[in-house]
């Protein structure tokens, strides 16, 4: 049986990498929840990480904890990292944090194209390749819809050419899901990138049964409402129920509750401080919420 790079990368890590919160102790990356790529089969881990807030300067005082988290995410299993030009300097940071940790081959790279001609398209694409500092990337995504009949055409001509992997499309508002649709019906895509969580959850109505119904992955953003639910939540402590589905905070909750969507394949907190990376990584361990326990999470925040 062969195995890959990032395969061996991912098993050497799993033997000396635990990783602990509290009274919890959880094992290494090979045991991290997985799920499939539906256009391919390919496996990845169902936490990412979003880098919207990874466009800083070049200092080292900037840099050094963005740096440290990254490395967190990669040791314990994580590989799918999302970003778009639009996020300021956040793919050129990326392509030099990537680099100095040598950690390309372990990574599954998705950014966003935002323009509104073939050209231009083109021209954004290559200034990502080279701010990333990539020959492939894994998902390139129209950003937000903007000039996706001109676009869409163009990233399966680079699909076809090995230089783009998948493609997709974006959204973060409910207010375009209505084009959204549309756009899901009419084109073959590989990914949808959407809001979803307990307190925004239109999406789940036709969009991500849709996405069920097409073979296509689901990329979930803003699984905690832009922060709104841990300023609703307050400092109330987790349930003692969310223990039947290993949860130990709310970070953990929120994404279990949003990945445990039978559509859904990968959600994309921003992560900036090892902190952060230990609590959300830990709920890509365990099991995910059954029906029943959605119902349970939905009715505890509705109740709020």
């Amino acid at each position: 049986m062969s195995i890959t790079r990032r395969e061996f990368h991912k098993a050497s890590l799993g033997v000396a990498t635990t990783l602990a919160v509290g009274a919890n102790v959880i094992a290494g990356p090979q045991d991290f929840i997985r799920k499939p790529i539906p256009s391919t089969g390919e496996m990845i881990p169902i936490i990412g990480l979003g880098t919207n807030r990874y466009g800083v300067d070049t200092s080292e005082a900037a840099r050094a904890p963005l740096r440290a988290a990254l490395k967190r995410f990669a040791e314990l299993g994580g590989t799918v990292i999302d970003t778009a030009p639009g996020y300021r300097t956040s793919e050129t940071v990326l392509g030099d944090l990537i680099e100095g940790l040598g950690i390309r081959d372990d990574l599954y790279v998705a950014t966003k194209v935002d323009r509104q001609t073939r050209a231009d398209s083109a021209a954004r694409i290559d200034d990502s390749f080279r701010k990333l500092k990539v020959d492939t990337v894994d998902l390139m995504q129209v950003h937000s819809l903007r000039g996706w009949k001109e676009t869409l055409p163009l990233l399966r001509e680079l699909k076809a050419e090995g230089r783009v992997r998948y493609i997709g499309i974006t959204t973060s508002r409910s207010d375009q899901y209505g084009d959204f649709e549309n756009v899901m019906r009419a084109e073959e895509l590989d990914f949808v990138q959407l809001n979803y969580s307990v307190e925004q959850r239109a999406a789940a109505d036709r969009l991500m049964p849709l996405a069920a119904d097409t073979g296509t992955a689901v990329m979930i953003n803003r699984a905690f409402g832009g922060g709104r639910i841990f300023g609703a939540v307050g400092d109330q402590p987790v349930p003692d129920w969310a223990q039947e589905f290993d949860c130990s905070g709310w970070a953990q909750v929120l994404l279990k509750y949003a990945l445990s969507h039978p559509a859904a394949t990968v959600a994309i907190p921003g992560m900036t401080k090892i902190h952060h990376v230990d609590d959300n990584m830990m709920a890509g361990h365990g099991r995910l919420p059954d029906a029943a326990e959605r119902k349970k999470i939905e009715g505890f925040y509705d109740a709020l």
